[in-house]
């Protein structure tokens, strides 16, 4: 029997009026206790347990029968074991967009691979398949490898990409971190995160999808010192596997989805009522529509950005630039080849991350609504 003894402990407080940026929604505890009881029972935590291969055959089972998924305990090490599961030359280019989070670029530099930095398409924020086999012919090298982002959890042109990999011979790896609502189908690896800040939280975790059953065990064997079956090891490997304690939680928030989901989409529905009459705030295509995520990442003018900032922080509303002035200028890659980029620094000076959650009540949204309402009239 578990005990029920809690550690005590007083979170900072922060100010009663301080609207977030973000607020993770995670399963409560009674929602996961019955696959604690699971574990218990089982006495088996690790080493792909029981949870963990529910959770796999879930997964695997949201995009079809062809489909196979594989954990991992995170987002970053879910890239970068599909990255390793290539057994791409060490040294090869690979290509991927500077718009993107700092985690897809250390994938790659795990990997052993060369990253090379290239221009997204002004619209979507997402690396487009024709543009990138126009941008090829300027390569560093032979690109072996291409990561399209998908922004912020926005779905993949799939048909597009698997054309472009059908054309060009390149590997094809997707970095849907935050995409677990919108992906479909899997005609190539895709990574997801399911961090506590993503849409199916769980604390920290991640898990590829992909077709090929004989590629899916390169990734299991590479997350487990190459092992298979037995205790020799067969290639070099890491240990990144999920635990069954994370996919207790994992379980928990796939038996919720539903609900979740709703709860996302309804609250993006609020603020895209609210702020139909704004033209200057342009939400992602599709954001709350057809797909959901956990964040709410909006264009705004150019001239506006920082005075939007300062005065929504002055009325105690967080905001944030998710993706800075773009990958390659962060300090730990600043020697990485790269293209001409200029999508990615005007989006830079045009994308925002407002206030959102699953949980964001009417008030709330009238309140970050009416500011960017009054913003806006009086610019």
């Amino acid at each position: 029997m578990r005990s029920t003894a809690r550690v005590q402990f007083t979170p900072p407080a922060p100010a009663h009026d301080w609207l977030p940026v973000a607020r993770p929604h995670m399963p409560p505890a009674s929602a996961i206790a019955p696959y604690l009881d699971h574990i218990d029972a089982s006495r088996h935590y690790s080493n792909f347990g029981p949870l963990v291969c529910e959770l796999e055959k879930r997964l695997a089972e949201r995009l079809g029968p062809d489909a196979h998924a594989v954990t991992a305990s995170s987002g970053t090490s879910a890239l970068l074991l599909a990255l390793m599961a290539l057994n791409l030359p060490k040294g090869s280019v690979c290509a991927l967009p500077s718009w993107t989070f700092v985690a897809t670029a250390h994938a790659v530099l795990a990997a052993g691979l060369t990253p090379w930095f290239i221009d997204v398409d002004a619209e979507t924020a997402m690396l487009d398949p024709q543009m990138c086999q126009t941008v090829l012919s300027r390569a560093p090298g032979e690109v072996r490898a291409l990561i399209p982002v998908c922004a912020h959890g926005a779905p993949l042109d799939v048909e597009g990409w698997a054309q472009f990999q059908a054309r060009t011979g390149v590997r094809v790896v997707v970095d849907a971190a935050a995409a677990h609502d919108s992906l479909t189908e899997a005609p190539f690896p895709m990574a997801v995160s399911v961090h506590a800040t993503k849409s199916l939280g769980v604390g920290e975790g991640g898990y590829i999808v992909c077709p090929n059953a004989d590629f899916a065990l390169r990734v299991r064997m590479l997350s487990s010192f190459g092992f298979n079956g037995t205790r020799e090891s067969q290639m070099v490997a890491l240990n990144a596997k999920m635990s069954e304690y994370a996919a207790a939680v994992a379980l928990s928030a796939m038996d919720n989805w539903a609900s979740t989901r709703l709860l996302y989409q309804q609250t993006a529905f609020k603020l895209r009522i609210a702020l139909k009459d704004v033209p200057q705030v342009q939400f992602q295509e599709g954001w709350g529509l057809r797909w959901v995520s956990s964040v709410c990442v909006v264009r705004v003018p150019q001239e506006a950005l920082m005075p939007l900032i300062a005065f929504l922080k002055s009325h105690h509303i967080d905001s944030r630039q998710w993706w800075g002035d773009g990958c390659h200028t962060s300090r730990a890659f600043t020697d990485i080849l790269r293209d001409t980029l200029p999508n990615t620094e005007h989006l830079a000076a045009t994308t925002l991350g407002l206030p959102y959650c699953a949980t964001m009540d009417d008030a709330q949204v009238a309140r970050l609504t009416g500011l960017l309402q009054s913003f806006f009239q009086d610019a």
